[in-house]
């Protein structure tokens, strides 16, 4: 089996809701609270088989990736997908965000795997998901050391031109210790709020810790709105 995580970026903690009445018996139900538009990421790396639009309907958008060996994951209700048909994804790639398409009742992820067409209960980081209930699960997708996630979420620095400042702490008074250019790779290990800075991608208080300090997360893309790594403690 491929060794699935949650459908969210890392550190991420969403309510998984099972239930006997659920089509098919076996997928799970994410939702938090002002979760429309937040981003919906790989649960696994394959390639993408499906990206459909039911309308009012069933499912509403929603995209299928194989996995290999018989494996296909399912994300429905969708608002928005960002992937198309034969695309390779990675894991934790984001693929899509959470909507409330199709016969959905409300906002919330509609998520299943399944093995040779037949939906099966869904594994994250080794451990079966809980049935039936809710419980709170916390995403462990590419927060991991080494290849693919490479210790948390990868960014782009947008400045059109302009190096940017690395910060001792969140904050624009804050000792300058270094700069990356426009353009650069860089790794967020966890985020958190601090002073208001308007930059590329609109206004924002959240700074990015890339390891030797914090950026402002205004000037950095992260293919996602809003908060994508855990809290800097």
């Amino acid at each position: 089996m491929p060794a699935f995580q949650l459908p969210f970026p890392c550190g991420q903690i969403w309510a998984g809701q099972t239930r006997t009445n659920h089509s098919p018996l076996n997928s799970i139900d994410f939702n938090r609270s002002d979760d429309i538009g937040d981003a919906v990421v790989a649960s696994a790396g394959g390639k993408v088989t499906r990206v459909a639009n039911e309308g009012n309907t069933s499912y509403g958008r929603w995209i299928e990736i194989d996995h290999g060996n018989g494996y296909r994951s399912r994300y429905a209700h969708l608002n928005s997908q960002i992937v198309s048909v034969g695309q390779s994804v990675s894991k934790g790639q984001k693929i899509g965000t959470v909507g409330s398409t199709g016969g959905s009742s409300g906002p919330h992820l509609h998520y299943e795997v399944r093995r040779n067409g037949v939906a099966i209960r869904p594994v994250f980081n080794g451990a079966t998901a809980y049935f039936y209930g809710t419980k709170n699960y916390t995403s462990k997708n590419s927060c991991g050391g080494g290849g693919g996630g490479g210790g948390g979420v990868t960014g782009t620095v947008n400045t059109s031109g302009a190096a940017l400042t690395i910060r001792a702490d969140a904050s624009t008074s804050s000792a300058a210790v270094g700069s990356v250019p426009d353009g650069a790779k860089v790794t967020i290990t966890c985020q958190k709020k601090g002073t208001s800075v308007t930059g590329t991608y609109g206004t924002s208080t959240l700074w990015d810790y890339i390891g030797s300090g914090y950026i402002a997360d205004a000037y950095v893309h992260t293919g996602s709105d809003g908060q994508v790594a855990p809290t800097c403690k």
